[in-house]
């Protein structure tokens, strides 16, 4: 089972174009403003102003999702949280939210409304809930 990473991003939210960018950054592992600015332009009926992406990408470091380095005249962003690790994260996030706000009712009247192979999932993820839970114990 992929536990929570250790990283986590100040604050998990993100905009439509903070995503964009980041996913950019996930293809190149590191870019300059430039690179990602390029990137963007390849779609011809894009226009973003370069300084744009510069500003999100000082909003991304604020949140904790980059990291800055200067190297010669540039910058280089560097993501602080890969793809898989980001899925995770968001994926806990709606899931404590939905728990928060439900009591137990309605989550059960929710899990019943849902189609067979949903269900399956659910048995699934509950049955190797079950497994980790019995191995810490036996680790113990």
């Amino acid at each position: 089972m992929s536990p929570l990473p250790d990283r986590r991003p100040k604050k998990l939210s993100l905009g439509p174009l903070e995503r964009e960018i980041l996913q950019i950054l996930w293809d190149f592992n590191c870019a300059t403003v430039k690179e990602i600015h390029e990137r963007i332009l390849t779609d011809p009926d894009r226009e973003l102003a370069y300084t744009s992406v510069t500003t999100v990408l000082n909003r991304l470091e604020k949140k904790g999702w980059v990291k800055s380095e200067k190297r010669g005249r540039a910058f280089y962003w560097t993501p602080l949280v890969s793809c898989q690790e980001a899925k995770v994260l968001h994926s806990h996030d709606r899931l404590n939210n939905f728990l928060a706000i439900s009591n137990p009712d309605i989550v059960a009247a929710f899990a019943d409304s849902l189609d067979a192979g949903s269900v399956e999932q659910i048995e699934a993820i509950a049955s190797r809930l079950r497994a980790v839970r019995q191995q810490r114990e036996e680790e113990k």
